[in-house]
């Protein structure tokens, strides 16, 4: 069979292949995604080198999905990963810090008493190095001026949480607001300074777009204050709680009320424990690239760069992103850079601005045969994995609204793409067969809400985002 002859067959394959899991449309001529395997082809065993980066407190490093790709219209994907380095010095790092607590209507009962349970803990944990501000909001907000916790201000703050009672409206945005109000004016003197918010249900008074929230939070987050969104209860909207984190460079969690005072303590020791914050990834395109998408997150284009913001880190943890690039390129002897990434934080034990960049390229090449066999392993794998995960978001987002049988089709279409990487990816699929049963099982509205919400907090794991509780 002549060259020609077998791209044309790997194409039509690819339309069927993609047509029966419900995906785009591949590129013409040959299969440029380096994620479905070819009929009898081996699974890539080649394990390209890292190129790696930072000797302050975080480190970047990444790859390519090859040593080459194919040569006009082709794809490939790139994997990038930020660690924090344990700090030299083991302290804790004093903190400018507001808990912000819904008490509309709805917080009537345990979840308020939970609440305020988990309040009192947070109080008795801050040492008197700490700022501490108080913030309980329904339709109106009630403050606790930020200050010192010395054992006198201890005393006063727990008086006012046992003073907390439901009434009124969510008014998350007046909620933030009031906080940020506390907090700025001891940002310079502090190395971390964080809103924590808690909220059970959806906005309905102030901002109460999605858009508006996530917007305010991303102000908050260019003033150097982090925002934590933490959903209870049943009826809060989940993607608006993960995209308040993601856009403050906080954390997430969706929560019983009986799970606050273990979070509200992990936030603590996350927020004490910092070595990065005002984390953020550019990714610089070079004109080869026509097109990325940061896979699981949202980026913001400008020009040839996307920005994409990013969570404080406390020591050990990390993030990855899978980047799916499409490209344009020529036939190349020499690599050519396709991804330039620069992650720019502040170094918390060094008080000041730092910077780790990794160049990431590769040859182009016609011969579809030298890209297959220069694949890296560990890339496919990873890409596998973030294309069949946004299935399952989109499984998560059917299931909220009760639409059973496509949600059921998004997630056969995550197993068959886990499946062309079974051998690395058989703990995945076992995760999704537990939840598909799960769901099947799922008798009434509110235990298919949850199962979708356990989904969502797999997607954000396995997108490889390690700030969600």
């Amino acid at each position: 069979m002549n060259r020609t002859t077998l791209l044309l067959a790997t194409a039509g394959l690819l339309a069927l292949v993609a047509l029966a899991l419900g995906l785009p449309k591949p590129p013409p001529v040959t299969d440029t995604t380096h994620t479905l395997a070819q009929p009898g082809e081996q699974e890539p065993t080649l394990t390209l080198p890292l190129v790696t980066s930072g000797d302050g407190a975080l480190t970047l490093e990444g790859k390519l999905s090859g040593a080459y790709v194919q040569a006009g219209p082709s794809e490939a994907f790139a994997v990038l990963e930020l660690k924090a380095r344990q700090p030299k010095t083991q302290h804790r790092v004093p903190v400018n810090v507001a808990l912000v607590i819904d008490r509309s209507g709805s917080m009537r009962g345990q979840k308020l008493d939970d609440a305020k349970r988990a309040a009192r803990e947070f109080v008795q944990r801050m040492t008197e190095v700490d700022r501490l501000a108080l913030v309980h909001y329904g339709t109106d907000v009630t403050t606790f001026p930020s200050t010192l916790v010395t054992e006198e201000a201890r005393a006063r703050m727990l008086a006012f949480v046992d003073g907390i009672e439901d009434e009124g409206s969510t008014n998350i945005s007046g909620g933030l607001e009031a906080a940020a109000q506390e907090l700025r004016p001891a940002v310079s003197q502090f190395r971390v300074s964080r809103a924590i918010l808690l909220s059970d249900g959806q906005p309905t008074a102030g901002l109460v777009r999605e858009e508006e929230l996530t917007r305010l939070a991303r102000q908050l987050r260019a003033q150097g204050i982090a925002v934590s969104a933490l959903g209870v209860g049943d009826d809060f909207n989940e993607n608006l709680m993960q995209g308040i984190a993601d856009q403050g460079g906080g954390f997430s969690g969706f929560l019983n009320s009986s799970q606050l005072a273990e979070v509200f303590t992990r936030e603590l020791e996350q927020a004490t424990g910092t070595v990065a914050r005002a984390v953020e990834l550019k990714l610089e395109l070079p004109s080869q690239v026509k097109s990325a998408e940061v896979m699981g997150t949202q980026a913001f284009r400008e020009g040839q760069t996307l920005r994409v913001p990013l969570y404080d880190m406390a020591g050990g943890q990390s993030a990855r992103l899978v980047v799916k690039l499409s490209l344009e390129t020529q036939p190349t002897e020499q690599p050519m850079e396709l991804l330039i990434a620069k992650a720019s934080y502040m170094d918390v034990e060094q008080d000041r601005p730092a910077e780790a960049r990794v160049a990431l390229a590769a040859r182009s090449t016609e011969d579809a045969v030298v890209v297959r066999s220069n694949l890296d392993k560990d890339v496919r794998v990873h890409a596998v994995r973030a294309l069949g995960t946004q299935q399952m978001r989109a499984a998560a987002e059917e299931m909220k609204k009760g639409n059973r049988s496509a949600a059921l089709n998004f997630l056969g279409n995550a197993r068959q793409l886990f499946g062309t990487s079974a051998a690395a990816l058989a703990g995945d699929i076992a995760e999704l067969d537990k939840t598909k049963a799960a769901y099947e099982s799922a008798q009434d509205e509110a235990a298919q809400r949850n199962e979708a919400r356990q989904l969502q907090k797999k997607t954000m794991k396995n997108f490889g985002y390690n700030n969600a509780y």
